[in-house]
């Protein structure tokens, strides 16, 4: 692939769809390879939009705009950056040869779907999974509850970020999970999926790699475990390395080199797992860079966006981790339009720290707006660091 010179004729051109925190370290390490990068999201100003050469605002589950915009920008290649996007119409794209989509048009349809990817892991490739079913009413959630047995974790079949996301722990929760279900999901009247609750140790992510070596073959790598902590299946702090035995992280990376090599395509992956001592379970996977992995980007060599960048041009990666580190969020706190924060000087005079402020037009009291990073001689101590700086970015309001 030839890497030319962005805004002329022979630029090579990338449209991510979904343009957010993630969207926007894709970008940055895009443009540093001299690709042309178009960036579209469905609000204004969203942080990808700020440094991208174009931005566009559709409705990316809207097929018509969706094809409209491809044939308008024509791009060589799409990356997905978010599940709420026009999947039929993307693989109609890259069938009539339009554009290559990262890493697949199939791999976008499946993941974007729980029940796909649930379905292609358990039943299709044997992967050990937790319990599950997919339901279509609030009387089959009950009846799915009870087969499966108390505490099950309700998600909408179309969600991100643990929108839509209980857990049910005694019968009469069945409503309130239901409800909250339906709000969350990405379309109206979605199924939802009722998963066993397992009983981990820990949970990761493994960041697996499928990208071109020298002789043009596909090859599979893995970057060391992500550990991370979840609240309504939201990632609040995420650490690397996640210590696990040997006979652990074999089965992880088989269960991930599965799954990934299935999808296809070349690109970042994130598979989530659920370890308890030498047992893992499949979860989910993403085909795209991880909101768990941000902290390669004080870890690792190559981050995460730097990975998921080279492996689609087909250019060399490398998974070297050079020190233990940590992230961890910074919350809006605040319901608001255009805030600001405060003792940015403070956090980032703490040693071996960094901070990530993402631009979001808008915040709320639990939207993530920024990251704090750390490094340090082991996770403990850089966990530590980092919440210590993420504690000390404050939010304030920039209204009278």
């Amino acid at each position: 692939m030839k890497l030319g010179t962005p805004l002329s004729p022979n630029a090579l051109k990338v449209m991510l769809l979904g343009s957010g925190e993630l969207g926007k370290e894709v970008i940055i390490a895009l443009q540093r390879l001299g690709v042309e990068v178009i960036a579209v999201d469905r609000y204004a100003n969203a942080p990808g939009h700020q440094v991208a050469h174009r931005a566009h605002v559709i409705d990316m589950t809207d097929a018509t705009a969706l094809r409209a915009l491809v044939e308008q920008e024509r791009p060589h290649l799409i990356v997905p950056e978010i599940e709420a996007i026009a999947t039929d119409e993307l693989a109609k794209i890259e069938q009539d040869g339009l554009a290559t989509v990262i890493p697949t048009a199939r791999a976008t349809q499946l993941t974007m779907n729980r029940e796909g990817i649930r379905r292609l892991a358990s039943e299709e490739l044997g992967l050990k999974t937790s319990g599950y079913a997919f339901v279509s009413s609030l009387e089959d959630l009950k009846q799915a509850a009870q087969d499966i047995g108390l505490p099950v974790i309700v998600k909408p079949v179309m969600s991100s970020s643990g929108k839509g996301q209980s857990e049910i722990k005694t019968p009469d929760e069945c409503q309130t999970a239901w409800n909250a279900a339906m709000s969350g999901g990405r379309v109206e009247g979605t199924r939802i999926i009722v998963e066993e609750k397992v009983n981990f140790d820990y949970e990761i992510t493994l960041l697996t790699v499928r990208s071109k070596n020298a002789q043009g073959d596909i090859e599979t790598s893995f970057c060391p475990p992500i550990g991370h902590i979840q609240k309504s299946g939201d990632y609040v702090e995420s650490w690397q390395p996640q210590p696990m035995s040997e006979k652990a992280l074999e089965k992880a990376q088989h269960i991930a080199e599965q799954i990934t090599s299935n999808l296809a395509g070349c690109g970042l992956f994130g598979v989530e797992l659920f370890v308890k001592g030498d047992e893992v379970w499949f979860s989910e996977v993403s085909p795209r860079p991880h909101d768990t992995g941000m902290v390669t980007m004080i870890t690792q060599r190559q981050n995460e966006f730097e990975l998921h960048a080279r492996a689609i041009l087909g250019l060399p990666v490398s998974t070297e981790l050079i020190s233990p580190g940590a992230s961890a969020v910074i919350y809006g706190g605040l319901d608001e339009k255009a805030i600001a924060f405060e003792n940015v000087n403070k956090a980032l005079a703490i040693a071996n720290t960094d901070i990530r402020l993402f631009g979001k037009p808008e915040s709320y009291t639990r939207r993530r707006m920024g990251v704090a990073l750390a490094h340090g001689q082991s996770v403990e101590e850089a966990r530590q660091t980092a919440k210590q700086a993420a504690q000390t970015v404050k939010p304030v309001s920039t209204q009278s």
